[in-house]
């Protein structure tokens, strides 16, 4: 792989990595009941981040496939499938486009951008933690990342939710979404 050096960081050298989807993991954890967590992640997604001579000035998309939710129980998927969540018959993908790339510190970046769910697109930043940049035991170019942020579903039209007896909601307002990833040179 070829890589360079910039800000201390042994960085990607210019050009265009695909997301390696053997590889990642996109997950999201919200409240359940006021009491617990819930996790969840979408199966199928492509994505792709273009290095920029300057770091600062690179681009990164990302494509969900809405119906790819899974939680682990088949009737809270269908539900959260329905037009009470994320109505994936009407709207198929989740997409993220970035805007700007800002250095934080050592390797740590954040990364800001429209996010469009059901339609409805909001900036989000998200947090980023480079992992590094080395070749695989094959021989292909590898780097990798983690990347948090918070969002609160209700601005982006997902606003079902049930009053419990004891006080509460049953499904929380704010979801953290948690991507860790690798991602490879574009053929």
């Amino acid at each position: 792989m070829s890589t360079r050096t910039w800000e201390n960081l042994t960085i990607p050298a210019p050009g265009t990595y695909n997301l390696d989807a053997a590889h990642t993991t996109i997950g999201f954890v919200t409240k359940h009941m006021m009491v617990s967590k819930v996790r969840g992640t979408f199966g199928e997604f492509s994505g792709s981040v273009t290095i920029a001579e300057n770091p600062l000035e690179s681009a990164a998309e990302l494509t969900i496939q809405t119906a790819s939710i899974n939680t682990g129980v088949a009737d809270r998927d269908g539900h959260l499938r329905s037009d009470d969540f994320l109505a994936t018959e009407k709207f198929p993908q989740i997409t993220f486009r970035s805007t700007r790339v800002v250095h934080q510190s050592d390797d740590e970046f954040t990364v800001v951008g429209d996010l469009t769910i059901r339609d409805v697109t909001q900036p989000v930043e998200l947090k980023v933690e480079y992992g590094g940049a080395g070749t695989n035991p094959w021989g292909q170019a590898v780097w990798g990342f983690s990347i948090t942020t918070e969002i609160d579903r209700e601005a982006f039209g997902l606003t079902w939710n049930q009053a419990l007896e004891t006080g509460g909601v049953l499904v929380g307002k704010k979801v953290k979404i948690e991507i860790e990833g690798e991602a490879n040179p574009a053929a």
